[in-house]
């Protein structure tokens, strides 16, 4: 009854207007890796700067503030399921003109707080930790408001603490732009 009450309140929180919390987007992220499969729900705000023009191409950005739900194995001594919340400054190199179909590249380096620090036969030392991801998308729609993309991120805390296994997911990503 504690998870379905806690997945009904973060599916209300997604649903309220944008301007009860002044984001400009909202996404959902599905990914595997290391026997462990993830679900991640996530809010942008969007930087709304351009930097590096070339051509109709430019580097722009924003914050991904992301709540997660991880599960892995039945290992003993080890947690099935973790709890990571994460806040991710993002680059994006991305087409400056938007008409059809608006492919990017992203990368980005941000910050994760873990409810455990082992999961399947993972250990991850920290609750804190840093998560990279590389990602390739595509903007389209009425005024690029969809958002599909495939991301690879890793997890770990940059040995400040041993052991460090860390955690890798290939991810789908959908997000929607207000």
């Amino acid at each position: 009854m504690k998870k379905t009450s806690r997945s009904l309140a973060l599916l209300c929180c997604l649903c309220l207007p944008s301007q009860a919390f002044a984001y400009d987007g909202v996404a959902l992220e599905l990914g595997t890796g290391d026997s462990i499969d993830m679900v991640r729900a996530a809010y942008q705000w969007d930087w709304n700067k351009q930097w590096l023009n070339v051509g109709n191409w430019h580097v722009g950005g924003y914050w991904d503030a992301a709540l997660g739900y991880w599960r892995g194995d039945d290992t003993p001594g080890s947690h099935r399921n973790i709890v990571d919340i994460g806040l991710t400054p993002v680059f994006r190199f991305q087409q400056t003109q938007k008409s059809g179909i608006s492919p990017y590249l992203e990368a980005a380096i941000g910050f994760h707080l873990l409810s455990h620090t082992s999961i399947s036969d993972q250990q991850l030392a920290t609750a804190f930790q840093f998560g990279d991801h590389l990602g390739i998308g595509m903007r389209f729609g009425e005024k690029h408001r969809y958002d599909l993309a495939f991301r690879y991120q890793h997890l770990s805390n940059a040995s400040i603490k041993q052991p460090n296994d860390g955690v890798s997911f290939g991810q789908v990503r959908f997000g929607y732009w207000f």
